[in-house]
């Protein structure tokens, strides 16, 4: 109980810190980052209320194949907003590169995995390379950040790999999560399963946290694929 507790104030004031940051990135005057700010909002209060409803739960709810939906939906929403809406477009190349590394930083929240693994409340492997993955992302989100904000170019090389690990680690969280969870799609029978994802507080890291920051995953990866482009023009 006390996990969960510890866990709702972490999971709240990560993704506070996570909205804040996008919306002040992303919006141009003060009217577009409370715009941002208020749809983030909504989508995080309709999580958590999937959460508490156990909309998603296995015994009762929609289970794995609506954990899926609440995972892909919004990433694939996410990015055919940002493809075609101009104003978007235009702030996902102008919204500051340490910006979009640094709110990775919340990700050292993955040390709930660790925990919950410990205590008996989650499987392997899919809490420990959840959480450890996690863990080494977060840790080190702030000094890439940083050396993205003072040497831009020295920084390129080494933001593609750590932005493949952390999108490979997501990618894998989600997998293990899901084949783990109870349902046809189960191939991990360890126990206990990972359904507690699905309840409140945890179901706000795979409905809200993994598809935002999967999207800032590949925004990342736009700005360094552009920041290449003149390079070459010029060679």
């Amino acid at each position: 109980m006390n996990t969960d507790l510890i866990g709702s104030v972490e999971l709240t004031v990560s993704a506070a810190i996570v909205i804040a940051a996008l919306s002040i990135g992303f919006g141009s005057n003060a009217p577009a980052r409370i715009g941002i700010a208020a749809w983030l909002t909504a989508w995080f209060v309709i999580v958590a209320i999937l959460a508490a409803t156990r909309a998603l739960y296995y015994e009762r709810g929609l289970g794995a194949p609506g954990l899926g939906i609440a995972v892909a939906l919004p990433i694939a929403v996410i990015c055919i907003l940002v493809a075609r809406v101009q104003p978007l477009r235009d702030a996902l190349h102008r919204v500051p590169l340490w910006l979009l590394v640094g709110v990775h930083t919340v990700r050292l929240l993955g040390i709930s995995f660790v925990i919950l693994y410990a205590a008996g409340r989650l499987p392997a492997p899919f809490a420990p390379v959840a959480g450890w993955g996690d863990i080494f992302v977060g840790a080190t989100a702030l000094p890439l950040a940083r050396l993205a904000y003072r040497r831009p170019a020295n920084a390129r090389p080494i933001l593609w790999i750590w932005n493949v690990i952390g999108l490979v680690d997501l990618i894998a969280a989600v997998s293990l999560g899901v084949t783990s969870s109870p349902g046809p799609q189960r191939l991990i029978f360890a126990e206990p399963s990972s359904a507690m994802m699905t309840t409140l507080p945890w179901l706000l890291i795979p409905g809200f946290l993994v598809p935002l920051l999967f999207t800032v995953h590949i925004g990342i990866f736009i700005r360094l694929v552009s920041a290449r482009k003149p390079a070459l023009t010029s060679a």
